[in-house]
């Protein structure tokens, strides 16, 4: 990030960006604060390996201080006191999971815990507070690329709430000029992808040797963004970013469905079987980010293809499930 030692504040360390993020930070020299809640959202184990090399390597370990408990019942402001940047990852993920009785857990954790941090920022001496928002703020745009001044019409619980967690934090930043900034994430993908996301399914099952499922026709289009790309971004951002201002992290990666499961045949060298079934609720058409504003500002510019990730990501595949694979 720069020549000077740095702190930073990671909620949802434990997570996919988070985990990686925290990793990339020590290694340019800084030193991590991370939170975690290990909701059950998925299993424990997952975000336990997530962080495994965090506490035992002696590059990570002693620069990685990990805090289990929940965002909203927390006393941050003696971490927050500690630290020079928050990257406010923790939420509750998920589109298609996010409605009917579901929707409580995501108003807890995606808009009472940000409200809860936002609040505990007042009177620090942060420089920067960084919130992990989501191309689902868009809903189905009526037109493409998506640029941050796109009307917002989100389609899922789960994205209202996202874009009411954007809200909250320019509401901080206009009334307690908290420095604050939002990043709308585009389908961020790579190695510790989360299990409920569709390239982690898929090759999963691959590797496996079972069929796996695909949501409509295949048509529908994505921005897919390396995991590496996003975590750039993110360190971007709290360099760079301007507070009160939001910008597209997406990979320059967009592909239709179809195409990729193509490029899965090429990677896996393997046959498999899958089966179309009706689109979910909450499911968008298209995403495509326009990321002029993120190139300009912080500096952004993705570097890795679609199918160089995909091809990390097998490998990791490969190797976190070869145990199952040998049973």
């Amino acid at each position: 990030m720069n020549q000077d030692s740095f702190t930073a504040l990671i909620t949802g360390a434990a997570g996919f960006i988070g985990s990686h993020l925290s990793e990339k930070i020590i290694q340019l020299g800084g030193n991590v604060y991370g939170i975690d809640s290990f909701t059950d959202y998925y299993p424990r184990k997952i975000k336990e390996d997530n962080i495994s090399m965090l506490q035992s390597n002696e590059q990570f370990k002693h620069h990685f201080h990990f805090i289990e408990g929940s965002l909203q019942h927390m006393l941050i402001k003696p971490i927050l006191n500690k630290v020079d940047y928050v990257f406010h990852l923790a939420a509750q993920a998920g589109v298609r999971t996010s409605w009917d009785k579901n929707f409580y857990a995501y108003t807890t954790n995606n808009i009472n815990a940000t409200q809860h941090l936002l609040e505990e920022c007042q009177n620090t001496q942060i420089k920067k507070l960084i919130f992990a928002s989501s191309s689902s703020v868009y809903g189905n745009a009526k037109t493409l690329p998506m640029n941050e001044h796109h009307v917002l019409s989100p389609v899922s619980p789960y994205g209202v709430t996202k874009m009411v967690g954007e809200q909250l934090c320019f509401l901080y930043h206009k009334t307690f000029s908290i420095p604050v900034l939002s990043l709308r994430y585009f389908t961020v993908f790579g190695p510790r992808q989360r299990p409920d996301m569709a390239f982690h399914k898929f090759m999963k099952n691959i590797l496996l040797g079972r069929p796996f499922t695909i949501y409509g026709d295949g048509k529908q289009t994505r921005d897919f963004t390396f995991i590496d790309d996003a975590v750039t971004g993110t360190i971007n951002a709290a360099l760079h970013g301007i507070p009160g201002e939001i910008y597209n992290i997406g990979g320059g990666n967009r592909a239709e469905l179809n195409k990729v499961i193509e490029q899965l045949k090429e990677i896996t060298g393997s046959s498999f079987t899958f089966e179309h079934q009706e689109s979910q609720k909450g499911d968008v058409q298209d995403t495509y980010a326009d990321i002029n504003k993120a190139n300009n500002e912080i500096h952004y510019r993705p570097t890795i293809s679609l199918k160089e990730g995909l091809k990390q990501q097998w490998q990791w595949i490969l190797n976190y499930f070869k145990e199952e694979r040998n049973t």
